[in-house]
Parts: C-alpha cells; structure tokens; sequence
C-alpha cells in the first residue's frame, strides 16, 4: 500500500493514501499541492487545527469544486463554514461500511477531548487502520496489511515526569492531559501485536515533539 505521510504531529497532521485518498487536514495548502489534483475524498477525524486547517480546507473545496469529504456528524458545520457543499459531505454511522467506487471507508469512534474518530480504509486489495489523538482504541482490526497508530508518549517515561514534578512543586498539566488525550507506545505495540500478522505493517504516528498541543 503507497503512502505519503506529509506531517504528524502537533504542527500538522496529513497522510495520502495510494494518491486518492487524504486522511486528516492539518497542513498548509502548499503542502498538500503536489496531490491536490489526484484526490477523490478528503477524511476529516476532529476540530483541531493540527488536523483540521480551516484555510487549507476551504481552498480545497474551492479548487477542487467537486472533492468530496466523509466526516463523523461533529464536523459537519465545520466543512460548511470551509465553504464545503452540504452534497459533498459524507456523514459517516461509526463501524458501518461506505463504498465507494475503488475503496471502502469504515469510522470508528476514538476517545479524545473532544469528538474524534479513526478510520479503516480498503482500497486496492488492501487493508489499513488509521487511529491518532486517542487515549485508547477499542476497535479491532486483525489482519491488516497497514496499521498506523499514534504512539504519542511511552508510559514509564511520562509517570517518571510527572513523579518528578510533583517533587519539584511544578505543574505537570501537559504530562496529564498527553496520559488522557493520546496514545501511549505501550499502548499502540498492544494494538499491533494483538491484531497484526507476519506481513502486517505498521507506521507509529503523532510521536511526542516535547511540546504542548492538541
């Protein structure tokens, strides 16, 4: 399965799938500009600017005029104020399959500070899972040629910060809300190892910067 991983991160977040498919927003537009002219759909997961770039958004829809764009029923009136068609916006149920001419979409609900999802995606005879800004994935997805999973912290390393912290007298609000926000690497091997298979691949995702984002 091809893929270009343009950014991830607090600072932007966007990923190209086999040239037609762009999961997360989170860039400039001209980043995004070498694969403006190839894309089918754009797949929106939540309201934060690291992955939803409202410029970026609304000079796609007005570029390419006829893009479409699936999205949980929360971004709905987000995509409109970017100057997306209410036609071109397609609601997605959670765990339920939406097919499109040359792949399928599946949204899974992801649990964030606010409302998030993930996706699998089937395109090309291939199978991918795409899951970033979660505390924890309760879906399963075994089998999957591609997995790419936020690992946005390790646990021992955050504890041992946040222990530190509290010896010091200083604030540890950041290594408290990455805990309850995002996805360790402890977390993210449990993933893989419980759903991949000999030839799985796996990509780690929105890995820590060292800096306060969403």
């Amino acid at each position: 399965m091809k893929y270009s991983i343009l950014s991830s991160g607090s600072k932007g977040n966007a990923v190209v799938i086999e040239g037609v498919i762009l999961v997360d927003c989170g860039v400039a537009y001209k980043a995004l500009r070498p694969y403006v002219g190839g894309l089918k759909i754009v797949l929106c997961t939540h309201c934060h600017s690291d992955h939803f770039n409202r410029s970026t958004i609304s000079k796609l829809a007005h570029e390419r005029p006829l893009l479409r764009f699936g999205c949980g029923e929360w971004l709905v009136r987000d995509l409109l104020d970017c100057g997306v068609s209410a036609h071109l916006i397609d609601i997605y149920a959670m765990d339920t399959k939406n097919q499109y001419k040359s792949f399928c979409v599946e949204a899974f609900g992801l649990f964030h500070n606010v409302s998030n999802c993930g996706y699998k995606i089937e395109i090309n005879d291939k199978r991918m899972l795409y899951a970033t800004d979660t505390r924890e994935i309760a879906t399963i997805a075994p089998g999957y040629d591609l997995y790419m999973i936020e690992a946005n912290y390790d646990d021992e390393e955050i504890e041992r910060r946040i222990q530190q912290k509290k010896a010091d007298g200083v604030d540890y609000i950041y290594e408290y809300k990455a805990r309850e926000n995002h996805l360790s690497l402890n977390k993210a091997n449990d993933f893989i190892v419980k759903n991949s298979v000999e030839d799985s691949k796996f990509v780690l995702m929105h890995m820590h910067e060292g800096k306060d984002g969403d």
